[in-house]
């Protein structure tokens, strides 16, 4: 019987949050094809999906949206765990509909300022031309946004600010110490969805609050 319930809780879950478990399949399905295929296969596969300069050049929203569907390092457990905790969390809480718009607006502005800051440094012989054939695939962008909009959910000051702070250390530190473009978009998804958590937040306020509803219908 206890076994019996803790699964239906389980699944009470995955139904409350759908899109975050789509996405999670969709992820496991695609982790399992890279095991399948050799590294020289891998890499040629996954540069052809990825968001780097030649490729957003030519194809932008196709590998948009393709690179958000692979993740680099074939490690889905990671990911499931995230999600389960961030991602899930996040959309319970604002729907289906705003976390989506969350996720993508991180990923979209994550990726372009990053390589916007790779082509810079490029031009300025910091980075090798090679650069702009690099693999980057993944979905840490809008994780990171992800993370960033779920402080507007946490309540209290102490807990809230704490958790603030820990996120700005996580995706702070390594634009200090490595610099990497990576690093500048998840730093860049962090603070988009810093930025859209208090129009997220307030929407959801005034959506639930029956009496405002209403005041608003009558006028």
């Amino acid at each position: 019987m206890r076994i019996t319930g803790g699964l239906r809780r389980v699944w009470r879950y995955v139904r409350s949050a759908p899109g975050t478990y789509v996405w999670l399949a969709v992820l496991f399905v695609t982790t399992v094809a890279l095991h399948h295929m050799s590294p020289v296969a891998e890499e040629r596969f996954l540069r052809a999906r990825s968001t780097n300069l030649r490729e957003l050049s030519s194809h932008p929203v196709r590998v948009l949206i393709a690179s958000a569907m692979w993740i680099e390092g074939g490690h889905w457990v990671p990911y499931a765990v995230l999600y389960s905790v961030f991602h899930a969390r996040v959309e319970r809480w604002l729907g289906t509909v705003r976390w989506l718009a969350v996720c993508v607006l991180a990923h979209v502005v994550a990726t372009l300022v990053s390589e916007g800051v790779l082509l810079w440094a490029i031009r300025a012989g910091v980075a090798p031309v090679s650069s702009v054939d690099a693999v980057d695939v993944g979905v840490s962008y809008a994780l990171a946004g992800v993370m960033g909009v779920l402080v507007f959910r946490i309540r209290g000051a102490v807990w809230r600010y704490g958790y603030l702070g820990a996120v700005l250390v996580v995706y702070g530190a390594p634009l200090v110490v490595g610099r990497t473009f990576t690093d500048v978009g998840h730093a860049v998804g962090l603070l988009t969805g810093l930025v859209c958590g208090p129009v997220a937040a307030g929407r959801v306020r005034r959506t639930r609050n029956p009496k405002e509803t209403a005041a608003v219908g009558s006028d």
